[in-house]
């Protein structure tokens, strides 16, 4: 939330989009909860962020998820809009792996923030590299927090806090 807040007031986009994916190529799945329950979660958790939305669009869409097929997806639904990619550096500096990464990177805008103090980066087109407050934490880690039974205050929350407890999600 803390880069969607970053990115809608320094980019100035119109909305940033939460996009729930169901599988990942990169992931174990069996490792996450039910898609509904990250949908329900993340349109929670940014609740009072007017500028945020939620999405499931890859719901109904051939499993694993790829980012280029989504993009199209969206662009055919939303043919008026257009639509960028908000990722960590440690993210970025795999892309090459993503499948059709060319065509993501020809076609959109990507804007990245830190994880990690300065990355040395070439100029490439269509990239961004938003300045804002190091986040190195990132989901997994904060899964693994919760599987362990430490705390994750100040990383979620309270109200997604309390769900994750109430229903012994991890």
């Amino acid at each position: 939330m803390a880069v969607a807040k970053a990115m809608y007031r320094q980019v100035l986009f119109d909305a940033v989009w939460f996009v729930v994916s169901p599988s990942s190529p990169f992931k174990d799945c069996s490792q996450l909860l039910d898609e509904q329950k990250r949908f329900g979660l993340v349109s929670l958790a940014i609740k009072e962020l007017p500028f945020c939305l939620a999405t499931d669009i890859e719901f109904n869409m051939k499993r694993p998820s790829y980012t280029y097929l989504t993009l199209r997806k969206l662009k055919e639904t939303y043919p008026n809009d257009t639509f960028s990619i908000i990722m960590g550096g440690d993210n970025f500096e795999s892309i090459e792996k993503w499948k059709k990464y060319e065509e993501i990177m020809r076609n959109h805008s990507i804007y990245v923030y830190p994880r990690e103090r300065v990355l040395q980066v070439e100029a490439i087109k269509n990239v961004f590299y938003i300045d804002m407050p190091l986040l190195n934490i990132s989901s997994t880690q904060i899964r693994e927090l919760l599987t362990k039974g430490e705390s994750v205050e100040g990383l979620l929350p309270e109200r997604i806090i309390k769900i994750i407890e109430k229903e012994q999600l991890y």
